[in-house]
């Protein structure tokens, strides 16, 4: 449990128990005060009577922080003008109320304005001062009557203004605080009758992180007063920073008391790496740390703060701007009261003040002017005043009170007098307080400290003269919609060090395009590395989570952050392999045409006549068709093409098979023609021939129409094979089609092997099925070794070897069968005879 906490409930037992002394039986005993009398600084009769808690002056302590001593304090003397500023401003704020024939017409206004030095003691004695009413009657006897108090403004801080609406709460005396901005006030359960003229922490803290965020800083330090003040709000930043991905270094806290954790703060904040620091401090511990940050000669870090000291005049010092120069926040933002100015200056000191003249009696209060003599010196000062920031939330606060009092003595012309006004009807009359002042703020009182938060974003620099300037850079609205709450016009930033250069905090470097984040084991979800994305992936963003895949025909370009259309791969007619095989497939149809005309030439001699010439023509001519279905095999896929290669591969080699078979059948046929008694050749004449050949490719022509009925090929984009690229082939369409032209060509090829292998012997000095037997063999051969090429064979080299199969069977047909009798026309024309093909020429003796 904090010790705020603790001492409040402390408090709170000890008021009651107060109470229950001092007004048992009130008429008949004199109360004996405890402690020393309590005396307002600044008092004024009236019929409805307003109370105040500022820390006028403040208690100093010993000049040096020392760590192995507690800090001793010496006087309540320093004056703090800004709490002074607000006295002054709710002295003024009544004294308008007094004049309206407006409001609360002829019922004056009184106070009572205690000076608290900033001590929860002293701030006490006053608390209960203002909630005991009482009448000195000899020395320190005094007779208790109720409390004449119907409101009380104040605190300044948080913490002190928690234990005042503790103290308070259970009597239902109605607390309206300027400047105490804790979330923590703002549960109605535990705080029924607290209410406030300044937003509460909640849209502050939150305001703290996307301000961070705004200025792309993911690694911060975190430190904060360990009171309510500092932990509601650090709490609330901690949070907001989590769901806006911020990372938080560090978080520590410390007290004004508190030394030793202190100088664990100062030592953390030197060993960590975070360059921002978000100090959620009070004016007190946030001089403390910079003592501290001075001594140790800590500098570089961009100190972010809020309205508690990020104006605080305490804090300049000669040393201070090498550690809070550049220091960014928020601040209450300034509103003129008009006519403030003036009446500081003149009408303050003349009417208000006392001990105003040298010869002026004081009050029942005052026992001396000399406690009146260092506030004196502000007399004629009022350069400050446009500085103001808190004065317009007093001044609120005064005629929020108004208002509920307006509104209970039911004001008209006049207002009932002789009502008697409890303070808890003060506080419900509050919550229903809505009103506009001449200033054109907006005030109203909620459970939720629903005041509209408005933030001025100030920045620490420093003029030509080295004085220490709080500007303006931006600011932050609550009121305005969600996309134009905040903003900052960084280029009038002063940073830290008085660089014009925004200051770098990440635990780890932004991840460029093209990477990814990884976290880092064991660390905050800031610190990460970055890792390339996969092949495929993209990231077009700075710092992403995760990286996209690429659509199915699209594919990532060397640096990984742009998704780029696939490289489409076919086999084409001008990349080498493509103009090799063009050549290779016009070579073999020239060289066919050569032969075919050779063989023209030489119709009429033996050896082509031998050789059954009507199927040597034919064969010579599905050869060329055969070097030139392969041409289909090369270029872009179409629908077209797909379809045509296949089966002019098809039909092309059926034919040129066909006819192999029917010269093989002839050279059979021959042989038994010679044997006595034989008339087989009758049986396969020149007509059997043709007819042979025709219903051996008209089976496979039929079997491609069905294949291309069916499912016929189509072009396709094989995307599985390569990830980065687009292989564009043929699809089979129905792999049974394609397996049954295959099979039928390899049944006719074994047939055509079997029966020349069978006649390989047969007596003739030409023997032409000794090459047809060779030509079969390579055409098999070729064929068998291509199946599995074909299916290993990635992209575009798949078509170059059903290419260069069709290719090569075809120039083993046409070497094997055509270039012996080739050779036999050109180079060995004595053997071109009848005699020699019938084996009747004798031979030579040697």
């Amino acid at each position: 449990m904090q010790l705020s906490s603790i001492f409040g409930m402390l408090l709170f037992l000890y008021t009651i128990l107060l109470f229950c002394q001092l007004c048992t039986k009130a008429e008949k005993y004199i109360c004996q005060m405890i402690g020393d009398p309590k005396y307002p600084l600044l008092s004024k009769d009236g019929d409805i009577t307003i109370g105040a808690l500022f820390p006028i002056r403040s208690i100093e302590t010993l000049p040096s922080f020392e760590f192995t001593k507690k800090p001793q304090p010496l006087s309540c003397s320093s004056v703090n003008l800004r709490d002074f500023r607000k006295a002054q401003t709710m002295i003024f704020a009544i004294e308008e109320i007094n004049q309206s024939e407006r409001l609360l017409p002829n019922v004056s206004v009184g106070y009572k304005i205690y000076d608290t030095c900033g001590s929860r003691l002293s701030s006490m004695s006053a608390t209960m001062t203002l909630m005991n009413g009482h009448d000195v009657a000899a020395g320190d006897k005094y007779t208790c009557k109720q409390s004449p108090i119907h409101a009380i403004i104040g605190e300044t801080e948080s913490s002190a203004t928690v234990i005042l609406s503790r103290t308070t709460g259970p009597f239902k005396i109605p607390v309206i605080s300027h400047s105490a901005t804790c979330e923590c006030l703002s549960n109605r359960k535990d705080y029924p009758s607290f209410f406030r003229t300044i937003a509460s922490d909640y849209h502050q803290s939150r305001a703290l992180a996307y301000i961070v965020k705004h200025l792309g800083w993911s690694w911060v330090g975190a430190v904060n007063t360990d009171n309510d003040y500092g932990n509601n709000g650090m709490a609330i930043f901690l949070t907001t920073a989590q769901e806006e991905g911020i990372c938080v270094e560090y978080s520590v806290k410390f007290y004004r008391t508190e030394p030793d954790k202190l100088q664990k703060v100062v030592e953390t904040i030197k060993k960590g790496t975070a360059k921002v620091i978000v100090a959620f401090l009070t004016s007190y511990e946030m001089y403390n740390l910079l003592e501290q940050l001075s001594i140790q000669n800590i500098t570089g870090l961009q100190m972010i703060g809020v309205e508690a000291w990020i104006t605080a005049k305490r804090l300049i010092t000669p040393n201070c701007f090498h550690v809070l120069g550049g220091s960014l926040g928020f601040a209450v933002r300034k509103i003129d009261i008009a006519g403030f100015a003036d009446y500081v200056t003149k009408v303050f000191w003349e009417t208000a003040f006392p001990c105003s003249k040298p010869d002026e009696n004081l009050s029942q209060y005052a026992l001396s002017c000399k406690i009146y003599q260092d506030l004196l010196v502000l007399k004629n000062f009022s350069d400050d005043v446009p500085e103001q920031r808190y004065a317009s939330n007093v001044y609120n606060a005064v005629y929020a009170v108004a208002h509920s009092l307006h509104s209970l003595l039911k004001c008209t012309e006049g207002c009932e007098k002789d009502m008697l006004i409890q303070p808890q009807q003060v506080a419900e009359a509050l919550k229903k307080v809505n009103f506009t002042v001449k200033m054109g703020d907006h005030v109203w009182f909620d459970r939720t400290g629903g005041v509209i938060a408005q933030y001025e974003v100030i920045n620490w620099q420093q003029d030509s003269d080295g004085s220490v300037q709080f500007k303006p850079v931006g600011y932050y609205d609550g009121s305005l919609p969600p996309d134009k709450r905040f903003l900052l016009n960084s280029e009038s930033i002063i940073w830290v060090g008085g660089q014009l250069e925004k200051p770098r905090s990440v635990c780890s470097e932004s991840c460029p395009p093209g990477t990814r984040k990884a976290a880092q084991k064991g660390r905050p979800v800031c610190c990460y590395d970055c890792i390339p994305c996969a092949e495929g992936e993209i990231s077009n963003e700075t710092d992403s989570n995760n990286c996209k895949q690429c659509p199915m025909e699209y594919w990532s370009n060397t640096e990984k952050n742009k998704c780029v259309l696939k490289a489409v791969e076919f086999l084409t007619f001008t990349e080498v392999m493509g103009i090799a095989l063009v050549f290779f497939s016009l070579f073999g149809v020239g060289l066919t045409v050569l032969m075919a005309i050779l063989f023209y030439s030489k119709k009429d001699t033996p050896i082509v006549k031998a050789n059954n010439s009507e199927l040597s023509f034919l064969l010579l001519f599905s050869l060329t068709l055969c070097f030139l279905c392969s041409l289909t095999f090369i270029g872009r896929p179409t629908e077209l093409s797909c379809m045509l290669r296949h089966t002019a591969f098809g039909i092309t080699f059926v034919l040129c098979i066909s006819c192999v078979l029917g010269k093989t059948i002839v050279v059979l046929m021959a042989f038994k023609a010679t044997l006595p008694g034989s008339n087989v050749m009758k049986w396969f004449g020149p007509v059997q021939q043709r007819l042979s050949v025709f219903a051996c490719t008209l089976i496979q022509v039929l079997i491609c129409v069905m294949w291309l009925i069916i499912s016929p090929p189509f072009p396709h984009k094989n995307m599985k094979y390569y990830h980065e690229k687009i292989i564009l082939e043929c699809n089979l369409g129905s792999t049974a089609g394609f397996s049954a032209v295959l099979g039928y060509i390899g049944l006719l090829a074994v047939l055509c092997f079997i029966l020349a292998f069978l006649a390989r012997t047969l007596p003739d000095n030409f023997n032409e099925a000794k090459f047809i037997t060779f030509s079969m063999l390579i055409f098999c051969a070729v064929w068998i070794t291509f199946i599995p090429a074909y299916v290993s064979s990635p992209g575009k080299f798949t078509v170059a070897v059903e290419i260069f199969a069709i290719l090569a069977s075809s120039f083993g047909l046409l070497f094997c069968i055509f270039a012996p009798k080739c050779y036999i026309i050109l180079f060995k024309p004595e053997q071109n005879t009848k005699q020699h093909m019938m084996g009747k020429v004798p031979s030579k003796s040697y």
